[in-house]
């Protein structure tokens, strides 16, 4: 047959396949019901397909089977099918893989697909009908199962082709729209909220844009913002997935056997539990029952032979796992028992260097009980965003207190018995390679682990106190630099401070507390200069933070490898922009100031509180001033100020007092130019939700000041001038103080004006 032949026969064969859709479209619309209109196409559905036999299943409202609504050839018995691995169609509904096999009976061709697929011979013993080739494709509408469409027997004999799986698809797509209609399915979770007049579509636009933006569960801003009861969020999330919705019982006991390979920090990833059922059907609670990737993995996690399936909210999941697994959610600030905790699974936490702990303390320290609660302490911590954990000892049999700092405030994690602290302090020292022998005086550490595969770093410091020896954990940053953007910087100080950083030689200072950002500031800024024709070389105590394309050295102090060497070596390495960790220290600081003089860009650090004061400071360690003056590009300044929760924050109108305290304290000039009308001001206030812990606040973002050098500040800077007059200096140039920053954002809703007082003065 010429090739112009079977180009004929080809584009005819597809044209009466478009044909018959188009028909068997139109006579579905048509039909009241699928069920009056299926046996009139079997006909034709058959004929297109080239199969003996076909089957439809529709998913039944338990969430459990599918069932037969059709099958070619039967009696009319129903056929019930579990989602299971351990069928053809059961497989396919669980997976919603459609599957084409020509070979049923071929176990090692099921094996190759899963493990567990196996052809049901029990329907050919019973009618004699043998199966050799078959097709299935999930009926699936807007991502969501209504059913599977099965295929028997290629009538040529030959096998099913790949183009047949193809028209079959087409095929359960005009099924699923019939199944919609019936079943009153909609098109996303919560359509049935819009259509019943419970909020408009603009309303739901606006809360899944801020869930997005928030990252926090859409359905609870449905609760505390619009005042939807969660009964009524079930019955539309029912609508969509075609599952019965389920809230927290707190009556309802957990199978126990199915949580054996399971954790809570898995399940609160993955979202879903097992909430009823055995190692024969299991009945999984999980807030997405369409996100077959998961139930794919709790399938094989769970190793049962059937599956069922029931929708929840997030949070009512979240409520089953923390009472199943006795936990409390990371950040809900609720102090936890001794025995609470070593109830818990052990997480995936590992040392990453070796110890020497041979010792009798040691051994002592490495008892299983005392791993498992140092270890649990460091993943509570690591997982609430702690930046310090302290395990402080108490006075006579009273219990040792944990605590941990999180956005800057330090909150109880839990309490140790007395009588196990040492062991605790002990297990600390082991793991940081400290003296456990020595507790007379303070010792410094540090140790690396690894938390669920993520490395972190750990700086350890032992201290003697009156009640016994305790112990502070800072968890060092790690991870990639924060872009510029993400920093909440001003346009004002951002325009300033880019144009800062782009001289090609100068000294570029951040400043602040500890524990304010500059070392993620810097990050940032060399985020932003980092390109493939500079060299950079960074001199760190420890490097918290690495970028691609840096040179970045740990200073060792202990060998004399400190910041001061570290410059000088780098000089002798062709840099284009040096950062040096902190400027402590005359003899680093000169040799900075040279270096930006000596065509460098240099960036460091600085302790002190502010831009203006960082200036005298650095003249009072010996520096020359005319270097410095002609070295100087700016200094940033900055604190962290804790911000409102996005979830649970209330808008209010000031009082006439509190506009003018603002106003007074930004200036009123300056106050002008943010176009705020008084009379409209709106501010917002903590109120306290699930998601931050009923604090009100999660978050920190930063407030910053900054001091450019321009010609008469580098003129006082020669002169030695008055501190408060460089600072009148600095604000004539256009520097915006940091508590002016503060107030910027406190008006634009990010915090308020209790949190801007703590960590700033007027």
């Amino acid at each position: 047959m010429s090739a112009a032949r079977q180009a004929e026969i080809r584009n005819a064969r597809l044209k009466h396949f478009q044909e018959k859709i188009v028909e068997i479209k139109n006579k579905l619309n048509e039909a009241d019901a699928f069920s009056s209109v299926i046996e009139e196409l079997e006909k034709d559905i058959l004929e297109l397909m080239q199969a003996d036999r076909m089957t439809v299943y529709r998913c039944s409202r338990n969430g459990r089977t599918i069932t037969s609504v059709f099958a070619s050839g039967s009696d009319g018995t129903v056929i019930a099918v579990p989602l299971s691995t351990t069928s053809i169609s059961g497989y396919v509904a669980l997976s919603q893989v459609p599957l084409r096999i020509n070979a049923v009976h071929n176990a090692e061709l099921l094996k190759e697909i899963h493990p567990k697929l196996r052809y049901d011979t029990s329907f050919e013993k019973k009618t004699g009908y043998r199966c050799d080739s078959m097709i299935a494709v999930p009926i699936r509408k807007d991502k969501i199962l209504l059913g599977v469409l099965q295929f028997i027997n290629q009538v040529e004999g030959k096998g099913f082709s790949q183009a047949d799986l193809i028209s079959a698809t087409e095929l359960a797509l005009l099924i699923a729209d019939k199944f919609g209609e019936e079943f009153q399915a909609t098109s996303n979770p919560y359509e049935y909220l819009v259509k019943n007049g419970r909020l408009t579509q603009k309303q739901l636009d606006d809360a899944l844009e801020k869930s997005r933006r928030n990252k926090s569960p859409v359905t609870r801003l449905l609760i505390h913002d619009h005042q939807i009861a969660p009964e009524e969020i079930g019955k539309s999330l029912e609508k969509y997935y075609q599952v019965p919705f389920m809230q927290y019982d707190q009556d309802l006991e957990v199978p126990a056997d199915l949580l054996e390979e399971l954790n809570a920090t898995y399940l609160k990833r993955q979202c879903w539990i097992p909430i009823k059922g055995d190692r024969e059907e299991a009945v999984v609670l999980i807030d997405d029952p369409s996100d077959y990737n998961r139930i794919m993995e709790m399938e094989r996690i769970l190793n049962v032979k059937k599956l069922a399936f029931m929708v929840g909210l997030r949070e009512d999941i979240f409520k089953f796992i923390n009472s199943v697994f006795n936990t409390t959610s990371a950040g809900d600030g609720e102090a936890m028992g001794l025995d609470a905790l070593m109830d818990r699974l052990h997480d995936d936490i590992d040392l990453v260097d070796d110890v020497d702990d041979d010792s009798a303390d040691a051994a002592a320290a490495n008892d299983s009980t005392i791993v498992n609660l140092v270890n649990q302490i460091i993943v509570e911590a690591f997982r609430a965003g702690t930046s310090d954990i302290h395990i402080e000892p108490s006075k006579g049999k009273s219990p040792a207190i944990v605590r941990i700092r999180v956005d800057g405030l330090c909150r109880q994690l839990l309490t140790i018995p007395f009588n196990r602290i040492k062991e605790v302090v002990t297990r600390i020292k082991v793991m940081s390679r400290l003296d456990i022998a020595e507790r007379r005086k303070p010792q410094d550490g540090k140790c690396k682990i690894r938390i669920s595969g993520k490395n972190v770093e750990l700086r350890v410091a032992t201290l003697p106190t009156v009640n016994g020896e305790g112990a502070v954990l800072r968890i060092l940053a790690a991870g990639g630099a924060m872009p510029v953007d993400k920093l909440n910087l001003t346009d004002h100080n951002r325009s300033r401070i880019e144009e800062a950083i782009s001289h090609p030689h100068g000294l570029f200072l951040v400043v602040g507390p500890t524990g304010s950002g500059k070392t993620t500031t810097l990050h940032a800024i060399l985020g932003h200069l980092n390109t493939t024709d500079r060299k950079i070389w960074t001199a760190e105590d420890p490097v918290e933070i690495t970028q691609p394309g840096l040179q970045q050295v740990q200073v060792q102090p202990k060998i004399g490898f400190n910041f001061a060497a570290a410059m000088r070596a780098f000089l002798r390495a062709d840099p284009d922009i040096i950062l040096i960790g902190e400027m402590r220290d005359k003899e680093t600081s000169h040799i900075g100031v040279e270096a930006s003089l000596t065509g460098h860009l240099v960036l460091s650090t600085l302790h002190t509180n502010s831009a203006p004061e960082t200036i005298t400071r650095l003249l009072d360690l010996g520096l020359d001033p005319m270097s410095f003056s002609d070295a100087l590009l700016g200094i940033l300044a900055q604190r962290l100020m804790r911000t409102l929760c996005g979830d649970c924050k209330e808008e209010y109108e000031p009082s006439q007092q509190e506009k003018e305290y603002l106003m007074n304290n930004y200036g009123a000039i300056e106050f002008a130019k943010l176009g705020i009308n008084p009379a409209k001001m709106n501010l917002y206030k903590a109120k306290g939700c699930a998601r931050c812990g009923d604090t009100g606040y999660r978050g920190r973002t930063g407030i910053h000041e900054f001091l450019q050098s321009t010609p008469e500040m580098q003129r006082m800077i020669y002169r030695n001038a008055d501190l408060e007059d460089m600072r009148k200096q600095a604000i004539k140039d256009g520097m915006r103080t940091l508590f002016q920053d503060g107030i910027g954002k406190v008006l634009r809703g990010q915090s308020d004006m209790e949190q801007l007082r703590k960590v700033v003065s007027a």
